[in-house]
């Protein structure tokens, strides 16, 4: 049976963050508490104390790649499952105090993934400034109404919502970049496959002579695409590492299963992060005959008789 919806949400904050325009396009303006977190960590911690149901957090930009602050917050800890994932084109404006102009900017901040992606745009605007991290680009955003920073290269929604001007639109390198959120939640009752899934994992392998083909073997052989492979230090010493990955299809496929079985024999260690349909309009790679769940109903059937003698 399906577990309750969730009602309360953390996202990454403050107030006018991409994190909060995906929440909102995922569950409406109107559906639940939406409480904003100082950072990755802070959201994933309210859903582990309890004081959140679920939280949206980041995972990877088309431009920048994975964000290591989910990626590690999702590998450590009380484990939480991936219940859906959201996809946000993102676009950014340069933004001031009314009143300001570009020679008044002598200080810009935002999050590091967004200023790498409008370093260019940054360069010709502001040529001379060197730009300042903050923990979100709303985060930044709210430093400038504050007058703790000149500038900031944030969403739009931040922009208003702080009561900043924009010195100028669309300053992204490359557009039409997208970000990629999760939403996740404590472990509970899986989405019901859909036909169109994604399963989530982080696997680590010891430093041993083909450990990593073992890993990706386990999908090999079953005819198990990966959408996603990542290796990160799990800080205990060099030669040892996580992988975060994604693969097509849902753990309760017979195949997935399987290669997830398969997985907890040649790893080290294995954290299943959710199954849950594909959002990014893309279709699976169709199944091989060989690969259905059928044909792994017969294959069980046939070992079954063998054993039993009635060969």
């Amino acid at each position: 049976m399906p577990g309750t919806p969730p009602t309360r949400y953390a996202y990454l904050g403050p107030e006018g963050t991409f994190t909060e325009s995906a929440l909102i396009s995922a569950v409406g303006a109107d559906g639940g508490v939406r409480t904003p977190a100082a950072g990755v960590p802070a959201a994933l911690a309210a859903v582990r104390s309890g004081d959140a149901d679920a939280a949206l957090v980041p995972l990877e930009n088309s431009v920048e790649g994975s964000v290591p602050a989910t990626m590690d917050g999702l590998a450590d800890g009380d484990p939480l499952l991936i219940t859906r994932e959201v996809f946000l084109t993102v676009s950014f404006v340069l933004a001031a105090r009314p009143g300001t102009t570009p020679a008044d900017v002598r200080s810009v901040a935002s999050h590091p993934h967004a200023l790498a992606q409008t370093a260019g745009s940054l360069a010709r605007l502001l040529p001379g400034v060197v730009p300042l991290p903050a923990t979100s680009t709303a985060e930044a955003a709210r430093q400038v109404a504050a007058g703790q920073y000149d500038a900031a290269v944030c969403p739009p929604i931040a922009a208003e919502r702080y009561g900043l001007t924009a010195l100028a639109e669309d300053i992204a390198d490359r557009p039409g970049a997208v970000t990629r959120f999760v939403l996740v939640a404590p472990p509970g009752p899986l989405p019901e496959p859909t036909g169109n899934d994604k399963t989530s994992l982080v696997a680590v392998v010891g430093d041993r002579t083909g450990a990593l083909l073992d890993l990706l073997g386990e999908f090999a052989v079953r005819g198990i695409s990966l959408t996603r492979i990542e290796s990160r230090p799990t800080r205990e010493r060099l030669g040892v590492y996580s992988f975060s990955l994604d693969c097509e299809g849902h753990v309760a496929d017979a195949r997935v299963g399987e290669a997830l079985s398969g997985l907890h024999r040649v790893c080290d260690d294995l954290r299943f992060l959710g199954s849950y349909p594909r959002a990014d309009g893309r279709e699976n790679k169709p199944v091989t005959p060989v690969s259905t769940d059928a044909a792994f109903r017969e294959a069980a059937g046939w070992l079954e008789r063998v054993r039993a003698g009635r060969v």
